[in-house]
């Protein structure tokens, strides 16, 4: 085995670690340089699913896949470990059980929750953050209704709050109207019994779409039982309540975090100059000042020059990333000049279920009802086919039969 060959080690097996590595091993062949993915756990999870497996609606094993499924490990050394840190200066990722130089790097060690120091949150709410946090969840959500009719439980424990009317909040409390009249039934409780309240501190929910599709999505999920409070600030999170305000509390007995992410806390721990948590990188993709790091998905901000703001770090926006992080990785082998990355914005969509959704695609063009919900399937599913081919839609895909 030729051991001068250049080593590309990539952090993370989210949509950006996993597509990189996937066009890694397409654009280099097997002696031009070796790949190292490391990662916490031996599977790759779809994060835009969790919300499903948080409330029930989808099991775990269904959000995720082995690596080595797709990742050809022959091709590909695959590292199971956690990072404790990177020390840039000597080209090491120093891990839980070893440590790993490194010629070339790619970080997209994924996010984390940010609780923007809302007193209690991190200690009193559960938050959607991988697949076992997920399990957390929906195991609690269930519990309350398993222990409502055999205790003199009080009607607030079938009260789910959730904080953020975000995203993933959204979707969140979507796929919830569909799960509580389940477990309603499972557990003969009365529907009117269990509430669903979702807070949001800005004047209106959803802040990243327009006025009409957010008047759907609302009118949707209050149709379905859904409350919302917006304009309303959470002060402070006790253990059964948020706090609003000057002092409004609103009961529950489960709490759910949905407010927003920050980047993975090693890169602040290995030095890297951040804003907002996050590494601002340069137009190729690498951070500021680093000849040979790469930094792709919820880990860096990336400009979006016509808005002057960064691109909001969605999962299309990862799998773009990545094939322009390969692509330069391969220019860096060669001396060959680097190439600036483009979004190509294909639209958002946001699921309200699984038969309901609404959000923008191509042109603009608004999109509600059941062929949003079929056109969120099919951006889903087409990430599975650049991943793994028709073999992995069929395993783990959303399909209409």
């Amino acid at each position: 085995m030729n051991t001068n060959k250049p080593k590309i080690v990539v952090l993370g097996a989210g949509y950006a670690g996993m597509m990189t590595t996937k066009r890694l091993t397409q654009k280099l062949g097997v002696d031009e340089a070796e790949i190292v993915l490391i990662n916490k756990h031996n599977y790759h999870y779809q994060s835009t699913w969790l919300h499903e497996v948080a409330a029930g609606t989808k099991k775990p094993n269904e959000a995720r896949m082995m690596i080595s499924d797709v990742i050809n490990p022959r091709r590909v050394r695959l590292i199971y470990d956690s990072v404790v840190e990177i020390k840039k200066d000597e080209n090491l990722v120093v891990l839980e059980n070893g440590e790993v130089t490194y010629d070339y790097l790619v970080i997209s060690l994924g996010f984390e929750s940010n609780t923007f120091g809302i007193k209690g949150m991190e200690e009193n709410a559960f938050s959607i953050q991988d697949i076992d946090s997920c399990r957390l969840i929906h195991d609690h959500i269930e519990y309350q209704f398993a222990k409502y009719n055999q205790e003199d439980a009080s009607d607030d424990s079938l009260t789910i709050l959730v904080g953020g009317g975000g995203f993933t909040g959204i979707e969140f409390v979507g796929e919830l109207a569909e799960q509580i009249p389940k477990l309603c039934k499972k557990y003969d409780i009365d529907r009117s019994k269990a509430r669903i309240i979702d807070v949001e501190a800005a004047p209106r929910i959803m802040p990243g779409f327009d006025d009409e599709l957010v008047a759907y999505a609302k009118k949707s999920l209050e149709d379905r039982g859904v409350e919302f409070r917006e304009n309303a600030k959470i002060s402070e999170c006790k253990e059964d309540c948020f706090v609003i305000g000057e002092g409004e509390e609103i009961k529950a007995g489960t709490i759910v975090w949905t407010g927003g992410v920050t980047g993975n806390s090693i890169l602040g721990k290995s030095g890297f100059e951040l804003t907002k948590g996050k590494v601002s990188v340069n137009a190729d993709l690498r951070a500021p000042e680093e000849e040979n790091i790469f930094v792709l998905g919820d880990c860096s901000w990336v400009m979006d020059e016509e808005a002057g703001r960064p691109y909001p770090p969605t999962a299309q926006l990862a799998i773009q990333e990545a094939d322009t992080c390969a692509a330069n990785i391969k220019a860096l082998l060669y001396s060959e000049p680097l190439e600036s990355f483009v979004f190509d914005n294909k639209g958002t969509v946001a699921s309200l279920g699984k038969k309901d959704a609404m959000g923008t695609v191509f042109s603009d063009k608004r999109l509600y009802g059941t062929p949003a919900a079929a056109m969120k399937n099919v951006i889903d599913n087409r990430y599975l086919f650049l991943l793994g081919g028709p073999k992995l839609i069929l395993k783990k895909g959303k399909l209409p039969f």
